[in-house]
């Protein structure tokens, strides 16, 4: 038996695209969590010259990829336990 494969889609088929939120106040969640709004900026994670200069993985790497998983977890896009 073949599945539906009818969606809902955000954009309606426009051709500039779609917005989530409008501001960074606005809350968004996926698969049932709580809305959530954005994170707010973390210096140490946006120093990107940092992360491609590094030759091995360590602290600076560690805590961009914890902020990356909290954000993700935040809206229900990552999974927890």
């Amino acid at each position: 038996m073949a599945q539906p494969t009818e969606y809902e889609q955000g954009t309606y088929n426009d051709s500039e695209g779609a917005q989530i939120c409008n501001s960074a106040s606005k809350k968004v969640a996926f698969y049932g969590a709580t809305p959530t709004a954005q994170r707010s900026y973390t210096a140490a994670v946006h120093l990107s010259s940092e992360l491609a200069a590094s030759a091995s993985f360590g602290a600076t790497q560690l805590a961009a990829v914890n902020e990356i998983q909290k954000t993700l977890v935040a809206l229900g896009i990552w999974a927890t336990a």
